[in-house]
């Protein structure tokens, strides 16, 4: 059996570990180390990122210090949809706020059916009803909802990092500053491959031909008239220091850094991805390449790109799943910066490294489905260890306690 995971149970219980790196994207592909999960925690082998992390001598840590509630609270007041049993929740205004319990305890409940789609209905203008709930107090606090979750950003070809972040809109106002574009009059819109003029004309600017499979899922070709680089000869005439824009689109962020380093426009959008840990990323890489965790820090990406007001609620369901401890770390310092500008962030959690960091825990159970649904413990993380019936409390306790000599 060959399992693709980053759980620490899981590892330890493996018979074998292989870890690959040491980095994502080019900068990874590398077997670091091969063994059992004994060896991989005592291994002299500095080359393992993981090792460190599964002998507990190196944890996710947090970017700034712990916030107390001193803002009020953002209140649900007696949620009964499904299991909830009708205590009121509470989640400080300003602070990173982690729910968490076992599956089925109500987490997803109280968060997305009742607080988020209320929010989104008050704050976005969705049509949708709320779970049972008696009121929610302090949604005035708050101007808009941002759910961000591991949903792809695209299903086409078309969509990549570029066009998501807006990335390519500055990209393509630079190139139709180059002296030859302004004598051949070509405009921003001349760099785009979703209009005609200066895109391949016989894939539509997709860069690929779309296959059909007829019962399978459709595969796709590069495309033999402008082998994959979506733009026609003229346009790829325009160069920005020896690159056109399908060179740019081809290179990662950290390589578009450096060319791109005096013009502060597009090194606001590179930074900013360089900052979730994408800087591997090339930039025009097809969503339909992404993985979950590389789409959510996307979405995060963007909005950190945006002026912070300080009055957004942040709402994120289980976003570690699929992560590494150091994409988890990328992850955790994006969501202190979003409570550092001022907002509110509730994250879905199961993971302990982010219960951990938590200022505020909203713990749910003891149980799963009808065993579920009170809320077993609300305060800061220094509390809930001494909780008897939180199932989480104990975990937490255990995690603390370094591992056995070996």
């Amino acid at each position: 059996m060959i399992v693709v995971e980053h759980d620490e149970d899981t590892m330890r219980l493996a018979d074998e570990v292989i870890e690959i790196g040491p980095g994502a994207g080019s900068q990874g592909g590398a077997i670091l180390f091969q063994g059992s999960p004994a060896e991989l925690m005592r291994t002299e082998a500095r080359q393992s990122v993981s090792g460190p992390f599964l002998a507990r001598t190196r944890r996710v840590e947090k970017a700034g210090k712990t916030k107390k509630p001193t803002d009020g609270f953002l209140t649900v007041r007696e949620p009964r949809e499904h299991n909830l049993k009708g205590d009121d929740a509470k989640f400080p205004v300003g602070l990173l706020t982690v729910v968490t319990g076992v599956s089925g305890s109500g987490k997803s409940t109280l968060v997305n059916d009742v607080l988020a789609t209320a929010a989104a209905k008050k704050l976005n203008g969705a049509k949708a009803v709320a779970g049972v709930h008696r009121s929610i107090e302090n949604l005035d606090f708050f101007e808009k909802l941002v759910q961000v979750d591991q949903s792809p950003i695209g299903r086409s070809p078309r969509s990549n990092p570029a066009t998501y972040t807006k990335l390519l809109d500055a990209l393509r106002n630079l190139y139709a500053q180059v002296p030859l574009a302004k004598v051949r009059g070509y405009q921003a819109s001349r760099f785009s491959f979703n209009v005609r003029g200066g895109r391949c004309e016989k894939c539509q600017g997709d860069g690929a031909i779309k296959l059909d499979m007829q019962f399978m899922a459709n595969a796709y070709a590069p495309c033999p008239s402008c082998e994959g680089k979506r733009f026609n000869r003229e346009t790829l005439e325009v160069l920005f220091h020896g690159h056109s824009i399908a060179d740019v689109l081809d290179m990662t962020v950290g390589d578009a850094m450096q060319l791109f380093r005096n013009i502060p426009k597009v090194m606001d959008k590179l930074e900013t991805l360089a900052a979730v840990g994408l800087g591997y990323l090339k930039l025009g890489q097809s969503a339909t390449t992404l993985s979950g965790g590389e789409a959510q820090r996307l979405k995060l990406s963007l909005e950190l790109s945006k002026r912070q007001q300080g009055d957004v609620l942040y709402i994120l369901d289980e976003p570690t799943t699929g992560l590494h401890w150091l994409d988890i770390q990328n992850l955790m310092d994006l969501l202190f910066k979003l409570r550092d500008a001022g907002n509110t962030v509730i994250v879905i959690e199961h993971n302990l490294d982010v219960v951990n960091l938590a200022d505020w825990i909203i713990d749910l159970g003891p149980g799963g489905g009808s065993a579920g649904g009170e809320i077993i413990y609300a305060g800061g993380r220094e509390g809930i260890e001494a909780v008897e019936r939180s199932l989480t409390g104990t975990a937490l306790r255990r995690w603390a306690e370094p591992l056995p000599a070996s």
